[in-house]
């Protein structure tokens, strides 16, 4: 199995569909490695020989990917709510960003529902 950035990457697939598993590389992305790199689409990963990986491996570190990507995310969205921007204060929150809205629906950033209950009236 062959291991770039840190992933195993699956041997029964395609390249271009197997370099879509490393956090930061999508389908464009990974057609330009494996152009870069000069190695086929369409040959499947257990047919690439040490060369073509070692090619690849270097076609795919000028890239920002996985780990390093992850931590400059994580840094943008802690920069935004150290500054206290609208977008900060939702992230604090845990509700979304990006003006949905949020009676009916967002469950999946809202997390599992809460029930409220009613207030009972007083006895007289």
């Amino acid at each position: 199995m062959a291991r770039i950035a840190g992933v195993d990457i699956p041997k029964q697939k395609r390249g271009v569909i197997a370099l879509t598993y490393i956090f930061g590389i999508g389908r464009s992305r990974a057609i330009e490695i494996l152009e870069t790199a000069k190695v086929d689409q369409n040959i499947k990963v257990s047919d690439w020989n040490d060369e073509q990986i070692g090619a690849i491996r270097e076609a795919a570190g000028q890239y920002t990917i996985e780990g390093e990507l992850r931590s400059e995310t994580q840094l943008n969205i802690k920069r935004l709510m150290d500054i206290g921007c609208y977008r900060g204060i939702r992230h604090r929150a845990g509700l979304p960003l990006r003006g949905q809205r949020t009676k009916n629906n967002s469950r999946t950033r809202k997390g599992k529902r809460k029930t409220v209950a009613n207030k009972k009236k007083a006895t007289k």
